[in-house]
Parts: C-alpha cells; structure tokens; sequence
C-alpha cells in the first residue's frame, strides 16, 4: 500500500470490493455479496481462486457439482432475500462459463440480482488459441462469454486492471437499482486476473447500500386516483415487485380499507395472507375460479409490481370487462404502461400508500366484497376437493400436494418449485400465508432450478422448512445439488413425482389435438424402457431417501422426516394426466391450421375462437 493506492492483483481488488459492500437488514448491517460460488478451472483458478483462498473465513466460497446449479443456487437465494442481498458465482472459461447462461437468462427474466464471473481468454492474446476458446474466423474480439450479453443487464469484459473500477460502480448500480435490477457478467480474462495495479483505496471503503424508493408524478398520481374513484369493480393483480418493495403489509392495509380483493402473479403469491378475506388467490392460465371469474368483469386493475405476462392475463383475453381500464403500478416505466395502460411510476409501498392516503374513504361498491366472498367460497370448496386424498391407484399432483400442505403446514414451510405441471396446480392449490412462503421460477420456467434453487432458499432463510417439489423430468435434468446440500449441512425435503415423462407438455400436446407423442417414456423411441430408481440415486448422493406407495405414506414419511438433519427425499409415483379441473383459463399455444388429424382441426376452431378475445393493445 503507497499512500492513497493500494497494490492488488485486479481478482483481489475485485473480492476486496465485493467485500467492502454492505446493506441494512431488519436493522442489521450485513454483507451485500453473502459468498461466492465457484467450481474452479483453468480461467479462474490461479487469479481468482487465490484470491478467494485468501479471505475464506470473511467471505465465504462455495464450491457446487454444476454451473448452471450453483448460479440457480445463488439466483433463489437473491429472491428469497427479497433483493436486499445476493451472491457472485465464478467458473473458468468455455463450457464451464457457457453452463450458467441459462441461469443468467432466470435472473433476467425475473429481475434477479446475481453477478457472473465467467473466465475469459487471454488479454494478450499470446498463447490463444488457448484451451477452450471458442475461434471466431472473423472477428478476433469474439469469445464464449459474449453469450452472456443478450442476458445481462450490464455486461462487460475487463482486459485491463483499471477498467474493473468504472465496471465495478456500474455493476453495484445495476444490483441494487429496482429499475435496472438483474444480472451482471463481468467477464475476466485470465492473464488479467493475475496483473497487479495500484488501485485507489477509497475504492475499498465501506458503502451500504440502502433501498431506493421512487415516488410518483404529481399528475400520475392524480390521474391514478381518478380511475380509482370512477371504478365499480375494481381488483388488484399483484406481482413480484410486491414482495421486492416489502409492500406487504400496505397491500394488505389498502385491500382493507378499500374494499378492493387482490390476486396475485406467480411472483407475486404470498404478498398476501390467502386466508384473508380479500384474498383471491392465484390469477390467470393457472389461477384459481375466484380470481378469475372477478378479472373476467373488472373494469379496472390495479396491476402492482408485476410485468402482467401471459400467464396472468391468460395471454390477454382474461380481462373483458366493459371500459377496461389497467392501472400500472410499477417503477419500471417499461412494464407500467403495458397494454395501454394508466402509468404510475413508482416503489409500490410507497405508491400503495400515497393512493391509499388520496382515496381517504372511499371503499369500492360493496358488491364487490360480496362477490369476492362468494368466489372464494366456491373455489376453496374445489380446491378441498382436489387436495383431498382419494383411492385411485396413481395419486393427482393436487394430492400429493395436499399431503405436503397437511404434513408440513404452510406457515412455517417454503414449497419450492419451477417447471412442468407443477406450478399450475401449486399456483392454485397452495395456500401460502406468509410473504416469501412461496418461492417459484415461473418466469423462464426453467427446468431443473428446483432442486439448486431450494438450496438457495435454504441459505437465505436457514430457520424455514424448505420443500422442494420437483418431477422426475425435472430432477433428471438437474440434481446434483442433492450432493451440495449433504455437503453443506443444508437440509431439504425433496417430494419428486414421477409421472415417467414430461406430463405437463404430454397434456398441452393433446390439448391441442396432437397425439401423446416422444413426452411420456412409453410414447418415445426406446429400446430398453427405463426403470429408474430415484430413491436409491438421490440415497447414493447422501440424502436419506425412500418410495412411498400412497398419498397415506407420503403423509407419514413427510411427518416422520420434519425432523431429519439431513437432506431427505421421498418418491412418489403419480398419475401423468389428472388435473385439477376447477379455475384456470386459455393460454396462447398456436394450433396447425392443417392437419390429417381431425382432433387438431377442432382445437385449431377453438383456439380461433379464443384468439378474437384478446386485447390488442401492447
């Protein structure tokens, strides 16, 4: 160290900086970065690998079994810290690099924090080409990490030392702004990692970064307003950005005092207590009847915190009331005025409560109360009827479901899930009663975060019951973070169901007139029908595991493993098409126009039919 410099190589300067961020947590002042994740090679191994090995003890380093698995580890922990804190995850270049592109396209498309330190090839250029770098025959500047590009918020390639000090303000810019908020790849030429460089010491003091809240525009305000006191049946759709803005409780407040019911996105369940009387549950293609039966007529809606994807506006035709009008409570100008709607730029809890403070007294007509309770009696009368245990030989999802909910309870449980047929039926059955008792990747539906993503639930909410429901499409795609969480001392309960293929996409293919076709084992090219054992796979990674043969069992098990230390998974098998009929509405899947296949010309005449409904407006 020399006067106002300090001498690093550009990996230490970047762990000393990652080191020197703080946030405010309940009160508790605490890292921003909680660690990082590595799984080492010869792109980061001897730069940042040694710098890491050197601060062990105050910042911790994790080393997973894949990628993709740890970069999804680190994303569900930055959602499950509801974006206060997160985590970097480093690999070495070329395939270990390439691994976490699909994990960085999940934080992207649901606005999570993560930071990427990909490898990269040599700055010099002297040895290239080296050991998987990928060759671009006409362009000299092209590597595999440009793949992180059209998936990051920010992106950059540091090939000197001194660029990682403008990189580095704008990477803590893009984490913690709520607009801007995703991910970041800083991308680190290896010989660059190693270079030493007089950094300036300041770069390394102490900041903490607190949460900012953007207020609205007078005149949006007052036009929001004036929707609202014009609406007869107004209803909330709340989203993500709820959770994020720690809009709870304000949420909650205005539904109250106003008389407005709320329903809520996939990101945004568990922004309210299901049990309370405003509460309609899950809205859209997997909603509950409650919540659509009143958006179906609803003549504004206050869309808060949420990006309003197909899912939620069942590809736009949900919403038919007569002189709609979509009220967008959101801070990001982009996802506010979607489809024509009424802008209003701001932090929902603050916008929440501003609304809330100009209203005074007025309460929506009292028929919407009504109505309101009306359909949530009706749809918890169905959603008991699916969740209840039954004889069939093969059990629904709804009822292994049940007997998670019944087993476990939900208030002190976070279910965890992603992909397949799954977040339907949770989206609708479960019924989470506190915020961030729901945790699900529905945004980019990915595939195999289930089980990676429960263990970063798990790191930022050690005292939480996490149950990760998965299938066994799912788990066969990702599940060696079985073996992290054993090594960890992280413990999981992992219900899998195997329905013996890909059941979700199985009922979508004949829903639109296609025959069961290379989804389920039994439709695919085989030569040899697979039997796999899961219970006795997930055993050899560690876990304790077993099979059960009934929803009974599963009932037990689940009772008899809430006190295990370790990591249990229990294997039940389940019927591949059985759904819960009850809610849910049409989504967007385009059927063939042509068709030797008579089913795919009625569902073509259907889907016809459903696009005339949709809203043009984008």
């Amino acid at each position: 160290m020399t006067g106002s410099t300090i001498r690093l190589t550009t990996a230490q300067a970047l762990v000393r900086f990652m080191m020197a961020q703080k946030t405010v947590v309940d009160g508790e002042t605490l890292p921003i970065f909680a660690g990082c994740w590595a799984i080492f090679g010869h792109g980061n191994v001897a730069g940042l690998g040694e710098a890491l090995q050197a601060v062990q003890e105050e910042f911790p380093t994790w080393r997973a079994h894949n990628e993709q698995g740890m970069a999804h580890a680190a994303i569900a922990f930055a959602k499950a810290s509801f974006r206060r804190r997160f985590m970097a995850c480093t690999t070495s270049i070329g395939p270990g690099a390439l691994n976490m592109v699909t994990a960085a396209g999940v934080a992207h498309v649901n606005r999570l924090p993560v930071l990427f330190l990909p490898g990269d090839v040599f700055a010099s250029r002297l040895p290239d080409p080296v050991l998987q770098q990928i060759e671009d025959f006409g362009d000299g500047t092209a590597t595999a990490s440009d793949c992180f590009r059209p998936v990051s918020r920010y992106y950059d390639r540091i090939q000197r030392p001194e660029q990682l000090i403008p990189a580095l303000a704008r990477t803590m810019q893009v984490l913690t702004d709520p607009v801007d908020c995703g991910p970041v790849t800083l991308s680190l030429c290896q010989d660059v990692q190693a270079e030493a460089y007089d950094f300036p010491a300041a770069l390394f003091h102490e900041r903490v970064w607190g949460v900012r809240r953007p207020r609205p525009d007078e005149d949006e305000l007052a036009h929001a307003l004036a929707l609202i006191r014009a609406a007869r049946k107004p209803m909330i759709v709340a989203g993500g950005g709820v959770l994020y803005s720690q809009a709870c409780e304000a949420l909650q407040a205005f539904a109250e005092r106003h008389g407005v019911p709320v329903a809520v996105t996939q990101a945004g369940k568990s922004a309210i207590d299901e049990r309370h009387d405003f509460s309609l549950g899950a809205v859209g293609v997997t909603g509950t009847s409650a919540a659509n039966a009143l958006a179906a007529d609803a003549d504004l809606v206050l869309a808060v915190g949420t990006r309003l994807q197909d899912f939620t506006t069942g590809s736009w035709s949900l919403f038919q009331g007569e002189g709609l009008s979509i009220l967008g409570l959101n801070v990001t100008p982009f996802d506010a005025a979607k489809h024509g709607g009424v802008p209003l730029v701001a932090d929902a809890r603050v916008g929440l409560e501003l609304l809330s403070a100009g209203l005074g007294d007025w309460r929506a007509d009292a028929g919407q109360a009504t109505r309101t309770r009306d359909e949530r009696a009706r749809w918890f009368e169905a959603a008991g009827a699916a969740l209840a245990p039954g004889n069939a030989e093969l059990p629904s999802d709804a009822q292994v479901i049940g007997a998670v909910a019944r087993a476990r309870g939900t208030d002190d449980t976070v279910v965890v899930c992603a992909a397949g047929g799954l977040p339907g039926e949770l989206d609708k059955l479960w019924a989470p009663t506190r915020p961030g008792g729901y945790h699900m990747e529905y945004g980019f539906s990915c595939m195999g975060y289930e089980i990676a993503g429960g263990l970063g639930v798990k790191m930022a909410r050690p005292e939480a019951d996490v149950v990760v429901m998965v299938g066994d499409g799912s788990y066969m795609m990702m599940n060696s973070e079985i073996a992290t969480s054993v090594m960890l001392g992280l413990k999981l309960t992992i219900v899998v169901l195997d329905n013996r293929g890909y059941g979700c996409i199985n009922r979508l293919q004949r829903a639109c007139g296609g025959a069961s076709f290379n989804n389920l084992l039994e439709d695919c090219r085989q030569v040899v029908a697979p039997a796999i054992d899961f219970a006795a796979h997930a055993g050899a990674m560690g876990a304790r595991a077993r099979k059960v043969a009934s929803i009974a069992e599963l009932e037990a098990a689940l009772r008899d493993t809430a006190g295990e230390d370790r990591t249990t998974v229990v294997v039940i098998d389940t019927h591949p098409l059985v759904t819960t009929e009850a809610g849910g509405t049409w989504w967007d899947v385009a059927v063939p126009e042509v068709s030797e296949r008579p089913a795919v010309g009625a569902a073509r005449e259907t889907y016809e039919a459903r696009r005339r409904l949709q809203r043009v407006l984008n």
